[in-house]
């Protein structure tokens, strides 16, 4: 499939038909601060919402509702003749669609990825519609908030992958001659978000994606921080203590598996993450 990169001048059909068409059939991922701000929309805790709209431990948002056209569910928050029913709420991929955000080496790039612009598959009369350069629609759709979220959450889920680092090659587990690690970190790039996130474990998703954070937190560089220290401490009570390399390689797979889950929540490539840590292992002296 064709990836078109665009700047902030780039000038798009982006006025939306209000169709209601792309809340179907969607594969919307979320992160904490994003399931946070789902919940405080719909005035329900967090715990509620995930339960009840979200799957596989509330990385990706359930799409359960009526059929359109083609077979395909409606958004679980999608109201049929009213539209989302927590537009305010709405994750970064809802208000980024039909773009999509790449970062590379440091560098933020909007992209669309299609042989034509997505809109027009299906909501032809956006060319009727007044065009938008990416950086009014983005400034309209207040993604900021959002995308700052994003990005501390790519440093905490690479926060989380340096605590099983320091598992594997700080405790002599890998100088121990141990292959089995790696090989697991592996077979977790490739795994379903199902069996994942079963591998985690109720206990480190519930810490993963429903951080104990006051409520009346509006900040979500504020918010990722603290959810990061709730990440290192709840590490450092559970792995400080262990000695045996059968405990180490334990908890150094349960805490990758757990970047990784973040990182599927993210959007990010999860095979490819799994496959730069374990050539960044070895490269330690690591070994499988």
């Amino acid at each position: 499939m064709q990836t078109t990169k665009l700047s902030a001048q780039s000038i798009l059909p982006l006025t939306c038909s209000r169709s209601g068409t792309c809340c179907f059939g969607k594969n919307v991922m979320l992160n904490p601060w994003e399931l946070f701000i789902f919940s405080k929309e719909k005035k329900i805790t967090t715990r509620e919402f995930r339960d009840l709209y979200c799957e596989f431990g509330g990385i990706r948002l359930r799409f359960n509702g009526k059929q359109d056209g083609k077979g395909q569910q409606a958004c679980s928050q999608y109201v049929d003749n009213f539209g989302c029913s927590v537009h305010q709420g709405r994750p970064l991929a809802c208000r980024l669609y039909p773009l999509g955000r790449q970062i590379q080496n440091n560098k933020t790039h909007y992209i669309y990825q299609s042989d034509q612009f997505p809109c027009l598959n299906d909501c032809s009369e956006v060319l009727e519609l007044p065009k938008l350069s990416v950086g009014e629609y983005l400034k309209g759709q207040e993604a900021v908030p959002f995308e700052k979220a994003q990005d501390k959450y790519l440093i905490v889920m690479q926060n989380i992958a340096d605590i099983a680092f320091e598992l594997l090659l700080d405790s002599g587990l890998a100088a121990s001659g141990d292959t089995s690690t790696l090989t697991l970190w592996r077979d977790m790039g490739n795994e379903s978000p199902e069996l994942l996130a079963e591998r985690i474990g109720q206990e480190w998703i519930d810490c993963l994606m429903l951080p104990a954070i006051n409520s009346e937190i509006q900040n979500p560089i504020t918010f990722a921080q603290k959810h990061n220290y709730l990440l290192q401490l709840k590490a450092q009570e559970k792995f400080e203590a262990l000695t045996s390399n059968q405990e180490l390689h334990e908890a150094s797979v349960l805490i990758m598996g757990v970047a990784l889950h973040l990182a599927r929540g993210l959007g990010a490539d999860q095979k490819a993450i799994a496959e730069h840590w374990i050539a960044t292992a070895k490269k330690h002296g690591a070994h499988e």
